[in-house]
């Protein structure tokens, strides 16, 4: 967005003071024309500030023109160019004066109403104010030039025809002109390396969703300009030794030398950034570029090799310490195919080095302080090579690290690494220490941070909304007494963040959040970017938004109590007449794939308007799926699953005198067991002590007479919670109001295991068979000798990605020092059930997180 855009919108008369010396309406017509000239840095009224002022004159004065041409008013507009001429050509910095003056006038009033510019804006005049500088020195080496060759070489260049000086001045004015320019080399190298370091954090903070320019093409311009110039530079002092003196020569050529070393270390950038939670036996990859290569790179029978190798921080600190100037003593990982050549593109001008297929097979974990986990151990890549240049004939280490990497060796520490990632983008500073960042930051910037990574991973352009806002606020300072002013002035911490379990929860505030983008991502993008979810709301303002509404009336929330659930709040009239409102059990990703949102919406007779007043089939119609009907191409007639919500009053009340009683008799159908030729007895399978464990499974696969029982029930009812009964067998809950569905499939215990069964005869049960997910990263794993708890469970826990044998003991250990990977499940949230598709009572997500069983 241009500062034109801007003040175009906004009344003229908060203007009409600048105008005195230039018309109002030839500023309308050079609109972001007139931004995009480096007025600001005109300052002096030297030979070359006069030369470029002219120039920036007739540059103006020829926008002008051309635009007359193609306006009605053409002859009004070249009668004031005409007078802008004659007003300025001789003074061409009188103009420079007026304009800057106008353009300060409007980046005040900018500033007044929305309190900073444009951030194109900013990078536009850091751009000019360069090239600016830029120019200059080149005049001042051109300048040099003319003084050491003559009075005639002065009256060969325009802008060194007003400097010429006599040949006696000459010895007493090039030291001084090679010092400025020296000088002025160094301010430009500094401008340099400060622009490559914003590139580096824009990078970093695209890891976390925020727009970035990666084109290094310009970039890499400046670099190779520069350094032109130094080269021109360096070659003048030389030809002028002895005008300056055997004792300011050699002082000039280390300032140079420092110059040039700097920006050749520096132009030695990470391209593309390795995963920064990388998971060990996973391929990865990553590119270095090295902007000045084309340019400096001299030419090798042998081609320039680049290494990459893992470092701690406690490393990466040392290397930073020393400039990256001394080598690494011992690398921390061990990578695979970690060695590439660095290559010169001479159709793309580039010089980079692409690693394609690294492996990283193994970690070496460092000491860890106080309480730290291995997921905030915080590593990097170090790329590095050395390369001979060409000018100078110098050979220099290039080394540069990558951003922070978190290293995992199982997927459920992938939730915990993201966080480490997520927290050091967002809040550490350019230039640091590595991978110092602050332990508390403004809840401001946390609120930032949080809507940049929400609309990046979910891909939307809806974000979070103050209301957002101040929910996520009352959950992370567990405090529901203070107003929306009094959280903008307190500060986060990262213990907060995601190390402090939540009041009365199995998870931390981050763990919670992450569920809500996940399942967002996933199942609610196109809901959330309709604002058909409130979402980040809880679950007591709910029923205070909808205490005095009309029944049917309903709204969408994320779950309070379960990771990665969205919940339905409606509105029902109790037995007395009263309002009630009711929250159907939360839906977790799995639940949403079986059936979306909008279809168990439309299912629900009892939802009539979204909050605060839109008809249902209004606000969700776009989002319903086409019904079957009749007939499919085979003759069979087509089934649909529907979803219902059984109100608590319809269920058996739980007696003194005893449990709840048992679902009414299934009706049983027998499926014909075929039996596989050549299939030889096996053992029972594995099962924890009852009374979870069905009974033992007869030794030997089943005859041809042999059947499976399947059952049909319509009555889902059950006393088990939404989590596993085999985790919290003895939990105390409430019976549930359970969600139902018109036709479900269940497998009743006694059941037969997928593995007994071939052929479509297996599919009949519910899921089908289910192998194991192998990670196809993974070895597969040797028979192990564990503790008689885990073998007694690991069969009927959720099947998750597995480390590879080598790592095996490096997790357990790390679980074991970090405590067990499942907190203990929530208390019952008295949510209405509405059981899924062949889920059963236990309703595991299809990825486990931790916290949520």
């Amino acid at each position: 967005m241009s500062l034109w855009s801007i003040i175009s919108h906004m009344p003229p008369e908060e203007f009409s003071g600048l105008f005195t010396e230039f018309p109002h309406s030839l500023r309308c017509v050079l609109a972001d024309w007139l931004e995009n000239q480096p007025w600001e840095f005109i300052n002096g009224s030297d030979a070359f500030c006069t030369s470029v002022a002219s120039g920036m004159l007739s540059a103006m004065l020829e926008k002008l023109r051309s635009a007359a041409s193609s306006d009605g008013q053409q002859c009004q507009i070249l009668q004031q160019v005409n007078g802008i001429e004659n007003m300025y050509r001789r003074d061409p910095l009188r103009l420079v004066s007026v304009l800057r003056a106008i353009l300060d006038g409007e980046k005040a009033a900018v500033l007044k109403r929305d309190h900073h510019l444009p951030l194109s804006f900013h990078r536009r005049q850091e751009e000019l104010k360069f090239n600016v500088g830029l120019q200059r020195l080149q005049h001042r080496v051109r300048r040099i030039q003319a003084l050491r060759d003559g009075p005639t070489a002065s009256l060969q260049d325009p802008q060194l025809k007003t400097e010429a000086k006599a040949p006696e001045s000459v010895s007493g004015e090039l030291p001084t002109l090679i010092l400025e320019a020296v000088k002025e080399l160094e301010v430009a190298k500094q401008q340099v390396l400060k622009r490559i370091q914003i590139w580096k954090r824009q990078q970093q903070l695209a890891g976390n969703g925020a727009q970035f320019e990666e084109n290094l093409a310009p970039l890499q311009k400046r670099c190779e300009n520069l350094v032109e110039v130094h080269f021109q530079l360096h070659q003048q002092v030389m030809g002028a030794s002895a005008e300056l003196g055997a004792e300011l020569v050699p002082r000039l050529r280390e300032r140079l030398n420092e110059v040039l070393s700097s920006l050749v270390k520096s132009s030695f950038l990470v391209e593309k950034q390795p995963p920064q939670v990388l998971k060990t036996q996973t391929k990865f990859q990553a590119s270095v570029r090295f902007l000045l290569g084309p340019r400096l790179l001299k030419a090798s029978a042998k081609p320039y090799m680049v290494r990459a190798e893992m470092v701690t921080e406690k490393q990466a600190r040392e290397l930073a310490l020393s400039a990256y100037s001394s080598t690494l003593s011992e690398s921390t990982g061990e990578i695979m195919h970690n060695v590439v050549a660095l290559e010169t593109n001479p159709t793309s001008g580039t010089c980079c080095a692409n690693f394609k297929n690294v492996l990283l097979k193994k970690i070496k974990r460092c000491e860890r302080k106080g309480s730290e986990s291995v997921t905030e151990e915080k590593c990097a890549v170090l790329f590095s090579t050395s390369v001979a240049l060409t000018a100078s004939n110098l050979s220099i280490h290039l080394q540069v690290l990558s951003l922070p990497i978190v290293v995992i060796v199982h997927g459920n520490q992938d939730n915990n690494a993201k966080a480490t990632v997520l927290w050091d983008n967002a809040f550490s500073e350019i230039d640091r220490v590595p991978f110092v960042v602050a332990e508390r930051v403004p809840w401001d910037k946390m609120c930032d941070t949080l809507n940049l990574k929400f609309m990046a991973e979910v891909q939307t352009t809806k974000g979070l909304l103050k209301e957002h806002y101040f929910f996520l606020a009352q959950k992370i300072f567990n405090d529901y007494s203070a107003s929306l002013e009094d959280f903008q002035s307190r500060s986060v911490s990262w213990a907060q963040f995601n190390k402090e379990i939540l009041p009365g929860r199995g998870f931390t505030f981050w763990q919670w959040f992450d569920g809500v983008l996940d399942l967002t991502k996933r199942c609610l993008k196109s809901y959330w970017s309709d604002r058909l979810i409130i979402g980040f709301i809880s679950k007591q303002y709910v029923c205070k938004l909808l205490s005095t509404e009309p029944d049917g009336t309903f709204l969408l929330r994320f779950s309070d109590s379960e990771i990665g659930g969205v919940t339905i709040a409606y509105v029902i009239r109790g037995k007395d007449g009263s309002s009630q409102v009711e929250n159907i059990q939360p839906f977790s990703a799995k639940d949403l794939s079986i059936r979306s949102l909008g279809d168990r919406i439309r299912d629900l007779g009892q939802l009539r308007n979204l909050y605060p007043n839109t008809p249902k089939d209004q606000a969700f119609g776009s989002h319903y799926n086409k019904e079957q009907t009749g007939k499919d191409g085979r003759g069979y007639v087509s089934t649909a699953i529907k979803m219902t919500v059984e109100r608590e009053r319809d269920q058996h009340p739980q007696s003194a005198a005893g449990p709840l009683p048992g679902p009414p008799p299934a009706l049983m159908f027998n499926l014909p067991m075929l039996q596989p030729e050549g299939l030889q007895p096996v053992p029972s399978p594995m099962c924890p002590p009852a009374p979870f464990c069905p009974p033992p499974i007869p030794t030997g696969y089943p005859t041809a007479e042999s059947s499976i029982n399947v059952m049909v029930t319509n009555n889902l009812g059950s006393s088990f919670p939404s989590t596993s009964p085999m985790l919290s067998p003895s939990l105390p809950m409430d019976p549930p109001l359970p969600r139902c569905e018109d036709l479900t499939f269940r497998n009743p215990l006694p059941f037969m295991p997928n593995q007994y069964m071939t052929g479509e005869a297996s599919q009949m049960l519910s899921g089908g068979p289910s192998p194991e997910p192998r990670d196809e990263e993974m070895l597969e794993l040797a028979p192990l000798t564990l503790m008689d708890s885990l073998q007694s469970t690991q069969r009927w826990l959720p099947s998750m990605d597995q480390p590879p044998c080598s790592d095996l003991d490096q997790f357990l250990q790390e679980m074991a020092a970090e405590g067990p990977p499942f907190p203990a499940p929530p208390q019952h949230s008295g949510y209405p059930n509405a059981s899924g598709w062949g889920l059963g009572d236990s309703r595991w997500d299809d990825s486990i997180r931790p916290g949520h069983t």
